[in-house]
């Protein structure tokens, strides 16, 4: 009977393992895999300040003066054209721009910054070539070309070549492309355009404040240089030095009748009886 009891003790023990068989007999791909390290975190990608500009902007001096100052922060610039130099800005692929006024102004941080000296591009060979300087006044025969409807200026330079027609460009647009056979003159009393720096309102941080004063001509230890602001030390609590002993009692003002002889020269007290 006892023996009976045991095997049926060790039949409700063995219950759970596969097959009745003991835990030494169970296969190892049995046990539950141990669960995967959690993936570490992605490192947050290092910050590049990007800025776009138009035609006839040329940003060197401001690179050179940024890398000079800010070491850990790159810095990469492309030009865009007049359609799409806010545009950039409104899908992430600038942080800033410089423009040509005017420009949709809405949401955005505008700095002007300089204007721009208008010229007139005609075919080379044009009477307009013997002068040095020419008054829009004295052009009204001559036909004029919508350098927006011909593509951009570099197209419309190319149609001016041809003797088709003259345009109005900014002095520095005519001379970033320069178009074989064209010549360029100063042009007066023709409204000029502005260059502006510009970006979003709501985006506008120490790393763009840094870009902003260099292109202002701010130096490096401008007070209103981001990169210039001195760190400010947490001032250690000063050492309690008072005394244990019994505290004074404060000074009361003492009030004195009016003295009768102040004002008086050497002298003047008045004798009388003692």
């Amino acid at each position: 009977m006892a023996g009976f009891m045991d095997w049926e003790l060790a039949e409700v023990m063995l219950q759970g393992y596969p097959g009745g068989r003991y835990c030494e007999d169970v296969p190892s791909d049995n046990i539950p895999p141990s669960p995967a390290p959690a993936e570490s975190p992605e490192q947050e990608a290092p910050r590049v300040l990007r800025f776009a500009y138009v035609a006839g902007v040329t940003p060197g001096k401001w690179i050179r003066r940024w890398e000079e100052r800010v070491l850990d922060i790159p810095l990469e610039s492309f030009m865009s054209d007049d359609g799409a130099q806010v545009s950039v800005l409104r899908d992430g692929s600038a942080d800033l721009s410089f423009v040509r006024l005017p420009v949709e102004r809405e949401g955005l941080n505008v700095i002007p910054l300089y204007e721009e000296q208008p010229v007139v591009v005609a075919p080379k060979g044009h009477e307009i070539s013997v002068f040095e300087e020419v008054a829009l006044a004295d052009l009204g025969e001559e036909t004029f070309l919508d350098v927006a409807a011909m593509g951009g200026p570099e197209a419309a330079l190319q149609v001016v070549a041809s003797g088709a027609g003259l345009v109005i460009l900014p002095m520095s647009v005519a001379r970033h492309f320069n178009v074989k056979d064209t010549v360029a003159r100063r042009l007066t009393g023709a409204p000029g355009t502005e260059i502006a720096l510009v970006w979003p309102a709501d985006s506008t941080d120490e790393v763009i404040e840094e870009f902003v004063g260099i292109v202002r001509g701010r130096t490096a230890q401008s007070s209103r240089q981001p990169s210039a602001q001195p760190v400010k030390a947490k001032k250690e609590p000063k050492p309690d030095r008072r005394g244990t002993g019994a505290k004074k009692a404060p000074k009361v003002a003492q009030r004195y009748a009016p003295n009768p002889d102040k004002g008086r020269g050497k002298g003047s007290r008045k004798k009388g009886k003692r």
